[in-house]
């Protein structure tokens, strides 16, 4: 793994600041304001671009993706062909993966998870230690918490 530099200024990031870990330059776009800060790391085939963040002692790994204006942090994980983007945060402990996607201004936090072939999009947050998993969709406003499972269908 490489410790990424900051080559010139851009966002918050100052020139010469230090930032993540990557495992090779392709993980991280070199056009966009994206970063890996902390500790936190993008390795396999995963990517960062757009004005995506990556931080803390977050992973992104597989051929994962985060872009736009999306932020992973705390203790999250992000594996496999899944993909977070738009403004949606994934942080605490929580775990996209499988080709689960969560975009637009959605939040995924706690132990949760949101695996398969699910989405989570729009205003909607999934917390707490429930599980997002299969062909589900959760969007607008929903909210999904606790030891709840969800695993088909939608809830709006």
């Amino acid at each position: 793994m490489l410790r990424i530099i900051a080559l010139h200024s851009f966002g918050e990031v100052g020139k010469g600041d230090k930032g993540g870990l990557i495992e090779k330059n392709s993980n991280l776009s070199h056009s966009g304001n994206a970063w890996v800060f902390g500790e936190a790391s993008v390795s396999g085939n995963a990517w960062v671009f757009g004005e995506a963040s990556v931080s803390g002692d977050a992973k992104v790994f597989g051929d994962a993706l985060v872009f736009g204006d999306a932020k992973v942090f705390g203790d999250a994980k992000v594996f496999g062909e899944a993909s977070v983007s738009g403004e949606a945060s994934v942080f605490g402990d929580a775990k996209v993966f499988g080709d689960a996607k969560v975009f637009g201004e959605a939040s995924v936090s706690g132990e949760a998870s949101v695996s398969g072939d699910a989405k989570v999009f729009g205003d909607a947050w999934v917390f707490g230690d429930a599980k997002v998993f299969g062909e589900a969709k959760v969007f607008g406003d929903a909210k999904v918490f606790g030891d709840a499972s969800v695993s088909g269908g939608f809830i709006q």
